[in-house]
C-alpha cells in the first residue's frame, strides 16, 4: 500500500499523549469533541483563514489549529504533526480533496485500512466489492444507449451528490453528462432512502460478533439534498424539465431518522456480509463505515454506495442517538473513534487499528 511502515513511526511515538488531528470540515467537531471527552489533545488543520466559527463552540474547539493555503501542503506538516504524536482521522472532505492515491502517502498513522481507498473511490471496484458481500444492488447500466428506464448517473469520488443527474433517455443523457469525468449509470430506485453508520472494531468482541471483533451500529440518517428535495414545489418533475430546469443532489444538510425495528437484523447481516468481505479482500475495512441504501414498498435493501469512513450524517448525534444509547450514553460515533485509538494504546495495539 505504502512505501511507509505506520510501526516504525509509533516506535517514536508518547502512547500516554497522543493528538487526534483532522482537517476543519465535515464532522470535525463531533471528532474534535469526542476525542476530548476521552481526554486528548486535539489539532484542527485549517485550509485557508482559521475558522473563527470554532470559538462559538469551545467543546468541539481544537486545541491548536494549523494553518494552511491549500491541502497538498499537509504533507509539510508530517514531521511536526509526528513530533506531536498526531493520529490522522479522515473524513469525506479530507480524503476527497487531498485526493485517495494522495492521501495513501502521507506518512502519519491514520485511523482505519486506507488499502479500502481504492475500493470505495472507483465505483467499478465498489460494486465488486458490495455484490461480493451479496447485497442487492441497483441495476448497472453499461451502454447508455440503453437506457430505456429512469437511471441516476453517479462520477466518481465523494462530492456530495454534485453533478449528479437523472436522465429517462439515452438523449438526455448526452445532453447533461461531462466526458471528462469517469461515472456510472445505475437504475432509480423507488423507495425510502437510509444511511446506516456503523462502527467495526477488529480488536473488541463486546457487540455483534464476527469472524474478527465486532460490529455496532450508531446512527441512520437521510440525505437533504437539492434541488430533488424541493422542485416538486413548482410543479412535476418532467413539466420542470421540460423548460430546462433539472433536478439535482446536492447535498446541503442531514436528517435523523430510525429505521422500523423488524427490519434491524437484515441491517446488521448487511454490515456483516460487507467487514468479512473486506476482510477477505484487502485486510478489512476499521472504524466507521456507512452503507446507502434505499427499502422498497417490498421492505427489500438495495445498496447504492458505501462511504469507508465517518460520514457526515453522524452529525446530528454528537450528543448520542436512539441506537447509541443502547450502547452508551452520550456516544458520537466521533467518540466511538476516540475510544478505539485509547483502547488500543492501552493494550499496545495500535497498529491493528491504525495505517
Amino acid at each position: 500500500m505504502s512505501k511507509f511502515d505506520i510501526k516504525d513511526i509509533l516506535a517514536n511515538y508518547d502512547k500516554n499523549n497522543l493528538t487526534i488531528a483532522t482537517v476543519c470540515s465535515h464532522s470535525s467537531l463531533q471528532i474534535f469533541n469526542g476525542a476530548k471527552k476521552e481526554g486528548f489533545n486535539t489539532i484542527g488543520i485549517a485550509v485557508g483563514e482559521k475558522r473563527k466559527f470554532y470559538d462559538a463552540f469551545p467543546l468541539a474547539k481544537p486545541d491548536e489549529f494549523i494553518i494552511v493555503d491549500n491541502y497538498k501542503e499537509i504533507f509539510s506538516l508530517t514531521d511536526e504533526l509526528a513530533e506531536k504524536n498526531s493520529i490522522i482521522i479522515p473524513h469525506g472532505s479530507f480524503v476527497e480533496y487531498l485526493g485517495p492515491k494522495n492521501f495513501l502517502n502521507l506518512e502519519l498513522p491514520t485511523f482505519g485500512n486506507r488499502n479500502v481507498l481504492m475500493w470505495e473511490s472507483d465505483r467499478n471496484k465498489e460494486r465488486e466489492w458490495l455484490e461480493g458481500s451479496n447485497l442487492t444492488m441497483p441495476m448497472e447500466i453499461k451502454n447508455p444507449k440503453d437506457i430505456d428506464i429512469p437511471v441516476i448517473v453517479k462520477y466518481h469520488g465523494a462530492k456530495g451528490g454534485k453533478g449528479f443527474f437523472i436522465a429517462k433517455t439515452y438523449e438526455e443523457f448526452k445532453q447533461r453528462i461531462d466526458k471528462n469525468k469517469s461515472f456510472t449509470i445505475q437504475e432509480f430506485v423507488l423507495g425510502t432512502r437510509y444511511y446506516l453508520h456503523y462502527f467495526y472494531s477488529p480488536i473488541r468482541e463486546n457487540a455483534y460478533k464476527l469472524s474478527k471483533g465486532s460490529l455496532q451500529l450508531l446512527s441512520m440518517d437521510r440525505r437533504d439534498e437539492t434541488t430533488i428535495d424541493e422542485v416538486q414545489r413548482l410543479g412535476s418533475i418532467q413539466e420542470l424539465e421540460e423548460i430546462g430546469i433539472h433536478p439535482t443532489f446536492v447535498v446541503t444538510g442531514n436528517i435523523p431518522i430510525v429505521i422500523r425495528e423488524s427490519l434491524l437484523p437484515k441491517v446488521f447481516s448487511m454490515g456483516e456480509r460487507v467487514v468479512e468481505k473486506s476482510l477477505k479482500l484487502f485486510g478489512g475495512i476499521i472504524g466507521s463505515f456507512c452503507l446507502e441504501t434505499v427499502v422498497t414498498e417490498t421492505l427489500d435493501f438495495k445498496v447504492f454506495e458505501i462511504s469507508a469512513r465517518i460520514v457526515a450524517g453522524t452529525n446530528p448525534y454528537a450528543s448520542g442517538s436512539p441506537y447509541s444509547e443502547y450502547i452508551q450514553n452520550n456516544l458520537s460515533t466521533g467518540r466511538r473513534i476516540a475510544q478505539e485509538i485509547k483502547f488500543a494504546a492501552k493494550h499496545d495495539i495500535l497498529h491493528e487499528i491504525l495505517s
